[in-house]
């Protein structure tokens, strides 16, 4: 059989890995008269490394981040509000797996996006399926689909995923359309055992104010704690450190 017939065999069958090094390796083989266990070992290897990396590329393209950022990137010696130790034990990702939540709290420019893109990145890197959103982006989202009826099925696709990163939960201009959009949303996925990173410059008492529902915000808060790490940062801003 000719290489080229090898070479349109693997692109039928999406083998993209094989393809990338087949030609190298039956030639290395060939002069070392390597056992062909051993090649198919070689080329096997090779092409399951070659999807776990291109897994990994999509599901950071697809969680449409923000920003490069990085848990080794964040500045964890100017912002001393932060315990690191604890940072990076959630980076383990182990809240995702067990359906747990995550809410930082503190003034705007503490740090609390590039921690949530930051944990969400390591989420990621151990093979969880996640997205971030602005937290009035998501919302006027879920408004837009009540137009086509669509709600049911963007609800769906967002409670799919492991990780939700909800990034500056404010005072937001909310309409009861989206604040009831937002409590079902938080409820069928706290139902599902799937995990949030909240980040709001509003302790939970202000909830009361932002949502205009205190049955609805007992009930949010009631799920939201069960499972919940909460970290608050009474820091300095990063951004006035850097002036």
């Amino acid at each position: 059989m000719s290489i080229d017939k090898i070479h349109q065999l693997l692109d039928q069958l999406g083998f993209k890995g094989i393809d990338e090094i087949i030609d190298a390796q039956l030639a290395d083989a060939h002069q070392n008269a390597t056992p062909i266990a051993a090649v198919l070992i070689d080329l096997l290897t090779h092409e399951l490394h070659w999807r776990k990396q291109r897994s990994l590329v999509n599901r950071i393209k697809n969680a449409k981040m923000p920003y490069d950022w990085s848990l080794t990137s964040f500045p964890f010696k100017h912002q001393t509000a932060v315990n690191k130790r604890q940072i990076m034990d959630l980076a383990g990702a182990e809240f995702v797996e067990h359906g747990q939540s995550i809410v930082l709290i503190g003034p705007p420019g503490t740090g609390k996006t590039g921690l949530a893109i930051g944990l969400l990145r390591e989420a990621l890197v151990g093979g969880y399926r996640g997205k971030f959103y602005n937290v009035q982006d998501l919302l006027d989202e879920m408004y837009a689909s009540l137009a086509d009826r669509s709600t049911p099925k963007l609800l769906k696709k967002l409670c799919r995923l492991d990780l939700l990163v909800l990034d500056e939960l404010g005072y937001l201009s909310l309409n009861a359309h989206q604040r009831n959009a937002f409590f079902k949303l938080m409820s069928e996925r706290y139902q599902l055992r799937k995990a949030c990173i909240i980040t709001t410059n509003l302790d939970f008492p202000e909830w009361y104010k932002l949502f205009e529902s205190k049955d609805m915000v007992d009930a949010l808060l009631d799920r939201l704690r069960h499972k919940c790490v909460t970290i608050r940062i009474d820091g300095k801003s990063l951004r006035a450190s850097k002036k």
